[in-house]
């Protein structure tokens, strides 16, 4: 749903990037860059996606269908709520991406100031789906600078199913952060189309280390489960993080961050001024917010 910190504004292939091969299969031309639409023609408001996600769940033969997206307006995801409960359709996932992602070809100004980080914006998506009883019907994954270990505890304690990472799988093929993934010249291989340049990735070689990466990252989840007394990483909870919030204090995140209880959104009975303000801005019928409560 969001194009995030892509190369220029948005989601462009720059033209030194579009081959004979990626012209003909996405029917573009070549010599131009390949510029992804602003936004989704298939909808404009939270219900017609939640009809376009019925339609693409039909379409598939009844494969799950999800969305992925950073979190903005808090009351643009709460619209969409309301359309889920409006008209009874349900994503089977939802991936909450933060303003941490990105390629090394954004703007400094995108990666750095647009979009609200993961983990807050994952808290506030798994809240607002315990609210309305909808949590145990859609599974919630989490992407954004996930790398070590405890990047992934950290998230499945706050509400994750599992979490997606790229970033530290770009850094085991060979990535340097060189950013120059838009110009066609990565100098390890890992982000170009050009033959000469990918023979720097040797395949067999980066695929061991691949292998040797994600395997000690799950060991080492393993272990810091294992040391918390606990068997599955589900059993992970916020109130097992600790972070230091001053030089002489610390809190556990279930002190810190507020967490709603199921039904809690449809009761009126929030605990929290913040949701039930965005609860009623939040418009079914347009992502734009309620002018009368907003004014």
């Amino acid at each position: 749903m969001s194009q995030g910190a892509k190369p220029g504004h948005g989601g462009i292939l720059p033209k030194h990037k579009v081959t004979q091969e990626i012209a003909e299969t996405r029917g573009v031309l070549m010599g131009e860059d390949c510029i992804s639409p602003s936004r989704h023609s298939a909808f404009s408001t939270p219900i017609e996606m939640m009809q376009f996600i019925a339609q693409l769940r039909e379409l598939s033969g009844g494969k799950p269908v999800g969305f992925k997206f950073c979190l903005g307006h808090p009351w643009e995801f709460m619209g969409i709520a309301k359309a889920m409960l409006e008209t009874g359709i349900l994503p089977d996932f939802i991936v909450v991406d933060g303003k941490e992602g990105g390629t090394g070809a954004a703007p400094v100004e995108f990666t750095d100031h647009i979009g609200v980080p993961l983990r807050e914006g994952l808290l506030f998506v798994h809240n607002t789906l315990v609210g309305l009883n909808l949590r145990d019907k859609i599974k919630l994954g989490a992407s954004g600078k996930i790398v070590s270990a405890f990047d992934i505890a950290s998230v499945l304690a706050i509400g994750a199913d599992w979490a997606n990472s790229a970033r530290g799988f770009m850094f085991a093929i060979g990535c340097i952060q060189s950013q120059s993934c838009h110009t066609n010249k990565c100098p390890t291989g890992v982000a170009t189309q050009d033959p000469l340049r990918q023979r720097a990735l040797v395949v067999p070689d980066k695929a061991q280390r691949v292998l040797n990466f994600h395997h000690n990252t799950l060991r080492a989840l393993a272990e810091m489960l294992a040391a918390a007394g606990l068997e599955h990483p589900a059993q992970l909870e916020a109130k097992h993080l600790v972070r230091r919030v001053s030089a002489t204090e610390i809190k556990l995140f279930s002190q810190m961050h507020v967490f709603l209880k199921p039904g809690e959104l449809l009761t009126g009975e929030v605990d929290g001024q913040f949701y039930s303000r965005m609860w009623q801005l939040a418009r079914a019928d347009s992502f734009e917010p309620h002018s009368e409560v907003a004014a």
